[in-house]
C-alpha cells in the first residue's frame, strides 16, 4: 500500500504491517484514504482530530447557509383597502428578508362562485410587490381557497 505521511508527503509503497508500525511510532493512526487505487492509499494522521475538524467545517457551512422559509398571508376576497395595505406591508417585509410568501384567499359561503374576483385580487397583490418578488406559483383554486406563492428575486452579489 502507498503511504502518505502526516505532513502530506509520500513515504512510499510498503506492506500493511510496516505502515502500521510507522504510524504507531509517531503515535498516530493509519487511515485508508483511497481503497480502490492500485496500490491502495493510506495516510498517517490523528483520526480523532481529523473527524473533529470535519464536524467543525460542516457546522460552519451550515451556519453560513440561509434557510428560506415559507410565510403565509391570508387575505379575504372582500378585504378593505387599508387592511390590504397592511397585508402588503407584511408581504414586502417577508420578501425583503428573503422568504417565500404564500398568499391565500379563503372563500366563505357563496363567495366561491366569484373566484374571478379572488384571482384579480391576487394578481393585484403580485403586481404591487413585483419590485421585490415574482410569482412562483400562479393563483389556483384548491377547494374553498385560492393560493398563490411569491418568491423573492435573486440577490446580485
Amino acid at each position: 500500500m502507498r503511504v502518505v505521511g502526516p505532513d502530506g508527503k509520500q513515504i512510499g509503497v510498503m506492506s500493511r504491517a510496516e505502515a502500521l508500525r510507522l504510524a504507531e511510532q509517531e503515535g498516530l493512526d493509519l487511515v485508508l484514504i483511497a481503497p480502490q487505487a492500485n496500490p491502495p492509499v493510506c495516510k498517517i494522521m490523528d483520526y480523532g482530530r481529523f473527524k473533529y475538524e470535519q464536524s467543525k467545517k460542516a457546522s460552519a457551512a451550515r451556519k453560513k447557509q440561509h434557510q428560506m422559509q415559507l410565510k403565509e398571508v391570508q387575505v379575504g376576497a372582500d378585504t378593505s383597502e387599508h387592511d390590504l395595505q397592511v397585508k402588503l406591508r407584511n408581504i414586502r417585509r417577508f420578501l425583503e428578508a428573503g422568504h417565500r410568501v404564500r398568499v391565500s384567499i379563503r372563500f366563505r359561503g357563496r363567495e366561491v362562485t366569484h373566484a374571478g374576483r379572488g384571482r384579480a385580487r391576487l394578481e393585484e397583490i403580485a403586481e404591487q410587490v413585483a419590485d421585490l418578488g415574482k410569482v412562483d406559483q400562479r393563483p389556483n383554486l384548491d377547494g374553498r381557497s385560492m393560493v398563490m406563492v411569491l418568491a423573492p428575486h435573486k440577490k446580485k452579489k
